[in-house]
């Protein structure tokens, strides 16, 4: 047998962090069983389905890397199948015409509320050889449930879970303008795709007990099931889209790494011993359904902030550079165009120092585009009074052969023993004045990466910036 699951995401939005979860598990599965992964795209519901959500699917699933062997296979693509296993239920008596009216159903419906009894069809049209004479209109498809006994469903998170048959609806199956409902395509679905393993969310497990008994009326064996426990926002109300929940691709808009989001969706409801810090390979390897938890998980922002950096400072400077470089593109920055120097070396500068890729972008502006001005608070510090300071600086630095962190930082150290200051003194003032700000990487490394020209031009500006303000106060 050959391991096969499936993502099976409907178009009504972006793909959420919940649903980036679920074909992660549904991915590794199939990777550690050297099985197949499916992508099918479930767009029956044609009102609210949208090329724009089937496309934030596909870029959500791209940006993860979590590739499919099949698909995207789309549900609209398929209706003729439908109709003719539908045509063949008929034939064989597992499914019926049902001529019951919105009206009379809905008066049923609050007659068995009233009596506190669970809602649902009371079978009025199941043993009907031919239409009633009140019938208006074409008929829906009722699947015939079994009523006797009980319908196992061995989940392998939740457990035996059973089902009283005599509690489960005839479900509808098409509807009278006959187009097929969710429980009766994803069947098909499943049977057609030779699916083994069905990972998903445990809102999904009641459904699990009517889509058996379907595929047991199809003469197939139903796939093992897997029903996942949700994931709770940081007040612990559940994930959905329509609660707000963060879209994949928000958290590379927000400076996250696919390994670090990846990650961090593997704890979620996952666990391998203590172990935090998976890297690809080795979630494949320890992947298990036996091992997902069985209650809720939260998430926990600080954690996936910790993992990025984590990252950003593990994997290879090339990889994070090439991430790094869509964050300045957003900024109007193109690091392998524009004067500055090589991102890599960028990253490296400055891995340490970020949480996100958002905040590197901006912690990195100033190599690639002069600061228009100065941050007020540092300048009021560190430029004030030091014009004495920021020339001994360039002279220093204008006589040094060799452009390196080293000699960099040898001449700044020399011009604080000449001026009788300890080195911060003399450092910061070089930092705003090339940066515009408080912060950079080591500031021999800062003056490496800008380059003489820029670094010397830089001093001299903030120089002048000082005697200015010298002169106004005086």
């Amino acid at each position: 047998m050959t391991v096969t699951t499936r993502f099976a995401p409907s178009p009504t939005g972006y793909l959420h962090i919940g649903g980036a979860r679920t074909a992660l598990f549904c991915w590794l599965y199939a990777r550690r069983h050297g099985g197949r992964f499916v992508l099918r795209i479930e767009d029956t519901d044609l009102e609210r389905s949208t090329p724009e959500a089937i496309n934030a699917i596909l870029e959500g699933m791209s940006w993860l890397g979590l590739d499919y062997d099949e698909g995207p296979l789309y549900q609209t693509h398929r209706f003729d199948r439908y109709r003719e296993v539908i045509d063949r239920m008929l034939e064989e008596g597992t499914a019926y015409r049902c001529y019951c009216s919105r009206e009379r159903l809905d008066a049923l419906r609050a007659d068995q509320q009233a009596r506190k009894e669970k809602p649902r069809y009371d079978g009025r049209c199941r043993d009907l050889t031919e239409p009633p004479a009140d019938a208006e209109g074409e008929p829906v498809i009722r699947f015939r449930q079994p009523r006797a006994g009980h319908t196992v469903v061995d989940d392998q998170v939740k457990g035996k879970v059973v089902f009283d048959n005599a509690e489960l609806d005839d479900l509808i199956i098409a509807r009278a303008d006959g187009s097929p409902t969710y429980n009766f395509v994803v069947v098909v679905d499943d049977m057609d795709m030779d699916i083994t393993h069905v990972i998903r969310g445990d809102d999904h497990l009641n459904n699990s007990a009517r889509q058996g008994n379907i595929l047991r009326a199809l003469g197939v064996e139903p796939p093992v099931y897997a029903h996942v426990p949700m994931i709770l926002d940081e007040s612990g109300k559940k994930l959905s889209k329509r609660a707000g929940a963060a879209s994949v691709m928000e958290y590379r808009d927000a400076g996250y790494l696919p390994e670090a989001v990846i990650n961090y969706l593997v704890r979620l409801g996952w666990a391998h011993g203590d172990q935090e810090v998976f890297g690809l390979d080795e979630m494949i390897e320890y992947f298990d359904i036996a091992d997902i938890n069985h209650s809720a998980s939260s998430l926990n922002p600080s954690k996936l902030d910790w993992l990025n950096q984590h990252y950003m400072k593990t994997l290879p400077p090339a990889h994070v550079a090439r991430h790094l470089a869509w964050h300045l593109g957003a900024m109007d920055i193109d690091p392998g165009a524009d004067d500055g120097p090589d991102i890599e070396r960028v990253v490296q500068a400055q891995a340490e120092r970020s949480k996100t890729l958002v905040e590197m972008a901006e912690n990195s502006r100033f190599f690639y585009r002069e600061p228009e001005g100065y941050d007020e608070k540092s300048a009021r510090k560190h430029l004030k009074g030091s014009d004495t300071v920021l020339a001994a600086l360039v002279d220093a630095l204008s006589a040094l052969q060799d452009w390196h962190a080293e000699a960099i930082h040898q001449a700044v150290s020399g011009v604080a023993e000449e001026q009788e200051l300890k080195m911060g003194k003399v450092a910061q003032p070089l930092r705003v004045a090339v940066s515009g700000g408080p912060v950079s990487p080591p500031i021999d490394i800062t003056l490496e990466l800008l380059g003489r020209e820029t670094a010397l031009a830089r001093i001299s500006k903030a120089r002048e910036w000082a005697l200015q303000r010298a002169e106004s106060s005086a």
